[in-house]
């Protein structure tokens, strides 16, 4: 379920984003379609039976305390409820997210699909999940620790019952998987955060006890004896790559008169060869099962062999190609405007007034589908000094460049800050979408206007569709977006393993 009822929602802030989306998303279709949203101050008995299928109330002994919850944005909401009643037809399936039993039923009609499963631990925002979705996979259980990606992860994918997206460390359910996980599980997938790569002068760099989710990542792989294992991560795990072989390759477990074990092999691949719009380096484990290997007669190796090969018939796309078909926005000047929409500065949902006119890029991360909406299409903050250095700086230059010595606010630090400012080149593939973006995105200038990426545009560059709303606070959208696997290369991935799991 996407909604607690308001009787026994826990999370207030939460309940309270949902709501303001289902209004925002209702007001956005409504001016699309150029009609008004008549004001409806009585609930009537087709509201009350919507708000108990989106799962807001149990029955009409909640109303006062919705009510006194959204205070002034109760009538707004009861109001965007009736106008959906009225007008159901021109909105499609946009809702269906934000309904219980929509989501149930679609629920029930995957569990039916008979797709292989996958497993995603370190599940972030769902980047990775979305590519095995998309490839024909069903995702029986994700988990993660941070609390806006679990948002985010829940209302991109209606069709994982909330019960099995899970906010919570992996250290606390590894032991007890079967609780939450109660079939086979085909693929499990994830990218355990790895910090300790410094202290080259130990034996094994992996046993870090900054590397500790690893080693419980590799625990759960024990535990599930998937048939397949996918796990991403940063280029510094060059440095144990041996380290983390010997241990898949001592994994050994007996099970119904059989022992399992692990062939895995790892390869360094840039999201760009995997028609990504950005250069993106990241290290890609791919461990097997030993009866499946000898079923399929096939090693990990001779996967990634296959996988290059099906990215020499790929297309490479430009940055260009990502910021095409998308409204041009000014950063905002004032503090503290970066939660606030506006027309000049883009809104956190809006009209998508290029629909239907996209390239073959957003086609391709949209797969072939007219999104009529646009999401987290708003430009960041940008104070006076920051201005002029973006005015100044042309496509390629850095924080080094003469024209802004005299206004450069690290100037004296260029060996470390050499980086903090830099405008991208719409020619070439974006540089790497990191989630220091929160931080500040001088490092990510647009190539033709006076500002920063969107989040919008960083999650082309990392091709999520146009339709992945990233929930939660604006500068957090940025850190979800680059901490997430391109779902256009995990695609690919998904793709070329699916053979090996029949």
């Amino acid at each position: 379920m996407i909604f607690h009822p308001v009787s026994h929602t826990i999370d207030k802030d939460e309940f309270i984003e949902l709501i303001n989306i289902y209004c925002r998303l209702v007001e956005v279709e409504a001016k699309r379609n150029l009609v008004s949203i008549p004001k409806i101050k009585t609930v009537s008995e087709e509201i009350l039976s919507e708000l108990h299928d989106m799962g807001v109330i149990v029955g009409t002994e909640d109303l006062p305390l919705l009510k006194k919850l959204l205070d002034k944005t109760y009538e707004r909401f009861i109001s965007a409820v009736s106008f959906y009643i009225n007008n159901s037809t021109i909105f499609g399936a946009l809702l269906d997210k934000l309904n219980n039993k929509k989501r149930a039923d679609l629920q029930t009609q995957d569990k039916k699909s008979g797709k292989p499963t996958v497993v995603d631990f370190f599940a972030g925002a769902g980047g990775l999940s979305l590519g095995f979705i998309d490839a024909g996979y069903r995702i029986c259980f994700a988990n993660d620790f941070e609390e806006v990606c679990i948002r985010t992860y829940k209302y991109n994918h209606p069709d994982i019952p909330s019960a099995n997206i899970l906010k919570e460390d992996i250290r606390k359910i590894v032991d007890n998987l079967s609780e939450h996980i109660d079939e086979d599980v085909d693929i499990v997938i994830g990218g355990p955060p790895c910090q300790g790569f410094s202290s080259a002068n130990q034996q094994r760099i992996i046993d870090d006890p900054r590397n500790e989710l690893y080693k419980y990542f590799i625990k759960a792989v024990t535990s599930l004896l998937p048939k397949i294992v996918v796990m991403e991560n940063v280029r510094g795990m060059l440095k144990v790559a041996e380290q983390v072989v010997e241990d898949y390759k001592s994994i050994s477990i007996e099970k119904d008169g059989n022992t399992y074990s692990y062939d895995v092999a790892y390869k360094l691949l840039n999201s760009s060869d995997f028609s990504v719009a950005q250069s993106r380096e990241r290290l890609i484990y791919i461990a097997i099962r030993n009866d499946v290997s000898k079923k399929h007669g096939v090693t990990p190796l001779e996967i990634f062999e296959q996988i290059e090969l099906l990215n020499k018939c790929g297309k490479r796309y430009l940055l260009r190609d990502a910021l095409d078909a998308i409204k041009p926005l000014d950063a905002p000047r004032m503090k503290n405007q970066n939660e606030i929409d506006s027309e000049t500065c883009g809104k956190k949902i809006d009209v998508n007034g290029y629909s239907g006119s996209e390239n073959e890029y957003l086609r391709l991360i949209n797969f072939n589908r007219n999104i009529p909406i646009v999401y987290n299409h708003k430009a960041r903050y940008v104070n006076d000094i920051n201005y002029d250095i973006y005015r100044l700086l042309n496509q390629g230059d850095d924080a080094s460049d003469p024209k802004i010595a005299d206004i450069m606010p690290y100037g004296h630090r260029l060996h470390c800050f050499k980086d903090k400012y830099y405008k991208l080149i719409a020619d070439r593939p974006s540089r790497t979408i990191t989630a220091h973006l929160r931080m500040d995105c001088h490092s990510h200038i647009h190539p033709f206007q006076i500002r920063a990426l969107t989040p919008r545009e960083a999650a082309r560059c990392q091709s999520f569709p146009d339709d992945y709303f990233f929930l939660g606070a604006y500068l957090k959208t940025y850190m979800q977006i680059g901490n997430a696997v391109p779902p256009i290369m995990a695609y690919k991935i998904a793709t070329i393993l699916k053979q090996y799991l029949s």
